[in-house]
């Protein structure tokens, strides 16, 4: 895109921007958000009150919630490590899954009882 065209799509982009902040300007209700916001820091302004301190008040047990941003922590235990020891080549494969390469390759070779009988720990 050039540089000309690019300009005129950010012009336009800004124009419907700007026409869409003078309609929010003119919303009966936004005024009316603003005036009660505007009343309410003002009131907690003369109390000495922060907005966390108004949530405890009305709301303690908010503060012993916890965030919902915080990940759970996984309880599944670790699984564990497998080899296999091929008797034909005596190529050793660790795994901690069924999803390995060579594996599959040898499964897919030997059969999966074969490659099965010969995992070593």
């Amino acid at each position: 895109m050039s540089k000309l065209a690019e300009f005129r799509q950010l012009e336009k982009h800004l124009a419907e921007q700007l026409s869409a902040l003078e309609a929010l300007k003119g919303d009966a209700g936004l005024k009316k958000e603003i005036e009660f916001e505007s009343k309410l820091r003002a009131l907690l302004a003369e109390y000495g009150y922060s907005l966390r301190d108004v949530i405890n008040l009305l709301d303690p047990h908010t503060a012993r919630r916890a965030p919902a941003t915080e990940a759970k922590v996984s309880t599944r235990k670790p699984r564990q490590l497998k080899v296999y020891k091929n008797p034909h080549t005596g190529e050793f494969v660790e795994t901690k899954g069924g999803n390995h390469k060579t594996l599959k390759e040898w499964k897919a070779e030997y059969g999966s009882t074969t490659v099965e009988s010969w995992l070593s720990k």
